[in-house]
């Protein structure tokens, strides 16, 4: 029986939606095992951010203990909140600590929006107002078109744990809603968000391709080391695994 593929996982500790949606799109043979970094659910902030980030390099050496095939680093605002650049550097800290290569969520998601050749883009969050701020910052710095950046107000109450038990048919109402019609692509960052869910349903609805979270961290992922089994039902993005071999 061959080894099985196995993919390392750095989320937030407050996170339990990550490594579920890994799961539910890799094949059999891929296994998912995670790492938890300390965050608050108050700490959505810089201050909360750099606490959890310095615990970045010891996870991942942590993680290399289980002779992973690739590392992810499954957090949007922890990969954005300092801008382009820090993101990079997060990517190669990790790889030189696991020996292995690397994702992180934010410019996995910048990786996907060119892949569909994105320009403008419309984005639903669970963002407090410092988060989303940063976010439009990240993204129009890279060049993109930031049309809206509209956070759900439930969500954005909640805090880090309060994202993740908000039910997927509410992100769907909420994004589709707030869905900007010039946009070229449906953006719904946090890995927390079950977005992942409704990725296909929000497609539907909206005509647009919609990239989220943890779909782009999985379909970086999975690009890097040729995974082309994902399972179905996630959206175009993860269709694409397979399409790009047929």
């Amino acid at each position: 029986m061959a080894i099985r593929t196995r993919i390392g996982l750095l989320v937030p500790s407050t996170n339990s939606t990550a490594e579920p949606d890994f799961q539910m799109v890799a094949p059999k043979d891929v296994t998912i095992h995670s790492h938890r970094l300390w965050l608050t659910n108050e700490g959505l902030s810089g201050e909360g951010m750099d606490r959890m980030n310095a615990e970045v390099e010891q996870g991942a050496t942590y993680l290399a203990t289980a002779k992973v095939n690739a590392i992810a680093y499954a957090c949007t605002t922890g990969s954005f909140y300092k801008g382009p650049g820090y993101d990079q550097e997060m990517v190669a800290c990790m790889k030189r600590a696991a020996g292995a290569p690397a994702v992180a969520t934010a410019p996995a998601m910048v990786q996907a929006l060119r892949f569909f050749g994105a320009r403008s883009i419309s984005v639903a969050t669970p963002y407090n107002a410092w988060q989303n701020d940063r976010l439009r910052e990240y993204f129009s710095s890279l060049g993109f078109r930031v049309l809206n950046v509209e956070g759900e107000p439930v969500a954005s109450r909640a805090g880090a744990q309060g994202h993740c038990d908000q039910p997927p048919e509410s992100v769907l109402e909420f994004a589709s809603r707030v869905c900007h019609p010039e946009a070229d692509v449906l953006l719904c960052p946090c890995t927390a968000w079950r977005s992942l869910e409704v990725v296909k349903a929000l497609e539907e609805r909206t005509g647009k391709p919609v990239v989220s979270a943890n779909q782009a961290t999985i379909w970086a992922t999975f690009r890097r080391l040729d995974i082309i089994r994902a399972n179905s039902g996630f959206g175009s993005l993860i269709d694409s695994l397979a399409k790009a071999h047929a």
